[in-house]
């Protein structure tokens, strides 16, 4: 069964209340692909940069196992084990492979999982079954004019979709999955990228839409002006703040987001001990992820 949204408050560090936690997470690279394309993203396989999208190697579920049990072993503060890419976690099935491995060694482990939910509604059903507790899905728009501004395009179904017609398929089945997966009890959370020049106005729909459908709590994303969409402008901390407060109006906000890489390890805010958990990792795959 998944954890209850007031125990991931105590025992999750996108959840605790405060700037810190005593509480650490290690994210888990097993998934290489993905099937959107985000203006926004600017994918690589490095050790260098510290963002979303980066890791530096796609492991195997096995791998992945073994990571959470040197990260125990550094850190017994570790209570989530999170699959945050580099690619999207529902393209191909090693996340939830991950989670049911992570799942029997580690019974009380937190077991949280990011997509861009184009593929939620049909394996919503798997979500529930590896007993994720935690999900995440980034929801940039819930209007497809908005949103086609955003994500160059889609694939699905075996076509590739563009523009508003991409952007209709990827809100309808990311808005059908949250309210699925929110009403089996798996807490979710929406991740959304701020765009001044794009999707600043909307933040508010976007929240009062979600928590309607059940997510507990959101996260707004600062922009890093990059790819498709390096002519826009990071949005400075009045603009933050102000979307902040217009979404806390509908939903609560988590605001220490540390932008984490694909491969974090560690308390937020605190060390990162990564580089010694997947010194072995070699199952590099030059595949990527949205960011």
């Amino acid at each position: 069964m998944a954890a209850a949204f007031n125990e991931l408050t105590l025992s999750h560090p996108c959840f605790s209340t405060g700037a810190k936690s005593n509480k650490g997470r290690i994210h888990l690279p097993v998934s290489p692909g993905c099937n959107i394309n985000c203006n926004f993203c600017r994918r690589d396989i490095n050790s260098g940069e510290n963002r979303p999208g980066v890791a530096s190697a796609v492991i195997t579920p096995e791998e992945a196992l073994e990571a959470v049990r040197r990260a125990v072993e550094r850190c017994p503060g570790i209570t989530v084990a999170g699959v945050a890419g580099p690619g999207d976690a529902l393209v191909t099935p090693y996340a939830l492979e991950t989670f049911r491995l992570v799942g029997r060694e580690f019974p009380k482990m937190i077991k949280c999982m990011s997509t861009n939910g184009l593929l939620l509604p049909e394996k919503a059903g798997e979500i529930i079954e590896a007993g994720v507790d935690s999900l995440t899905v980034t929801v940039n728009a819930v209007e497809p004019g908005i949103q086609a501004e955003i994500c160059e395009s889609v694939f699905y179904g075996e076509r590739r979709f563009f523009g508003r017609e991409g952007a209709e398929i990827l809100i309808k089945n990311q808005l059908a999955g949250i309210e699925r997966v929110a009403r089996a009890g798996v807490t979710v959370k929406i991740n959304t990228v701020l765009i001044p020049e794009i999707n600043a106005a909307h933040i508010e729909t976007i929240a009062e839409t979600v928590s309607r459908l059940g997510a507990k709590i959101y996260n707004i994303i600062p922009l890093i002006p990059q790819h498709n969409l390096a002519h826009c402008s990071a949005p400075g901390c009045n603009l933050i703040n102000r979307a902040r407060t217009d979404a806390e109006k509908h939903i609560r906000v988590f605001r220490h987001c540390q932008r984490c890489r694909a491969d974090a390890a560690g308390t937020l805010g605190g060390e990162d001990f990564s580089k010694e958990i997947y010194s072995r990792a070699v199952s590099a795959e030059n595949t990527f992820s949205h960011g």
